[in-house]
């Protein structure tokens, strides 16, 4: 009877079937890492990459500064020269009584007339002032700037029209040409006269300022590549033992690019802040004798400061430049380092 029971009792002990669930556990741990892991790493390699930049060039500070100072004069220059030409341009009075348009009245054309001209000419579109000037008035003028008072004095009657002095809001040749061709259709206007030469010569002034600080732009930004270039290869050249053993562990192109692009555009950011600097002090020291000079002439004219739009430009333009030499670098060195 015992016999007959074993199987039994051996079935209520048999062991169990193992859990499939650890297995599956494995499974997942064999995906790798989440992203949160990943992310994490990514911006600690950069951290670390940017804290070893800096420490680089915290133990050279006076090569580092004056090597962001040749930068800086590099940028200097040419955004100097454009914000000059800016405040040139603020001149607009001046540049507008270069092209204003001359209306010369018929001589049986009244004092009231002129007036009346005047005042309907002011609020047309495209006008910035007018100024009637009579017969009289054109007279004495003409008298004091000929030298020839005496003789004027002599003519029967006064042979000048009165004049309207027309000033408009652009200095654009098309656009004056259109408006001295609407004016010389007004009543009592015997001619309308435009000095287009005045116009002329001033787009080709503005036009040569514009070009040639272009060119000078894209010179002194090759040079600013070269030089950037130049310093982070020394950098390559001091590290290259370091950088073969990195190589030679399997560390890729980016990991080793990485710190050197940093160091570029930290070379970039200090030459922006000392270019802006230099800026604006250079401005703020012409502004003395600017003033001075305007004010002989009974104009209240004063130079503009550098602008916090082109201040963060030029900071943005700094750090790229920097960034982008240490890259045209760091490429042309990694293939000289790699294992072999």
């Amino acid at each position: 009877m015992s016999a007959t029971r074993s199987p039994k009792v051996s079935e209520r002990v048999a062991p169990k079937p193992a859990d499939p669930q650890p297995k599956k556990k494995k499974r997942d741990d064999d995906d790798g890492p989440d992203f949160s892991t990943l992310l994490h790493a990514w911006i600690e390699s950069h951290r670390a990459s940017l804290l070893d930049s800096l420490r680089r060039l915290g133990k050279q500070p006076v090569g580092s500064f004056f090597t962001c100072l040749v930068m800086a004069v590099a940028l200097s220059l040419p955004m100097g020269l454009s914000l000059l030409l800016n405040n040139v341009e603020r001149l607009g009075g001046s540049w507008q009584r270069a092209a204003q348009i001359s209306l010369y009245l018929n001589l049986d054309a009244s004092t009231q007339q002129g007036e009346a001209l005047r005042d309907e000419i002011k609020n047309m579109p495209g006008v910035a002032d007018a100024e009637y000037v009579s017969r009289d008035q054109a007279l004495e003028e003409f008298q004091q700037q000929s030298g020839l008072g005496e003789a004027l004095k002599e003519l029967p009657q006064n042979p000048l029209p009165g004049v309207v002095l027309v000033t408009p809001d652009e200095v654009d040749k098309p656009t004056l040409e259109a408006l001295r061709q609407k004016l010389a259709q007004m009543p009592k206007v015997q001619q309308a006269q435009l000095d287009l030469v005045w116009v002329e010569r001033l787009a080709a002034i503005l036009k040569l300022g514009d070009r040639f600080v272009f060119g000078l732009t894209v010179l002194l930004v090759s040079a600013l590549l070269l030089v950037i270039g130049n310093t982070i290869r020394l950098h390559i050249e001091n590290r290259r033992t370091e950088i073969e053993v990195i190589k030679l562990v399997g560390g890729t192109d980016s990991y080793v690019r990485r710190p050197f692009l940093y160091m570029g555009a930290l070379y970039g950011l200090g030459a922006g802040f000392l270019s802006w600097g230099v800026l604006a002090f250079g401005l703020d020291w012409l502004n003395d004798a600017v003033t001075g000079l305007a004010g002989l002439y009974g104009s209240d004219f004063a130079l503009a400061g550098v602008p916090v739009a082109d201040g963060l430009s030029l900071l943005l333009g700094a750090v790229l430049l920097g960034y982008i030499g240490a890259w045209i670098a760091v490429a042309r060195h990694l293939r000289e380092l790699a294992p072999k």
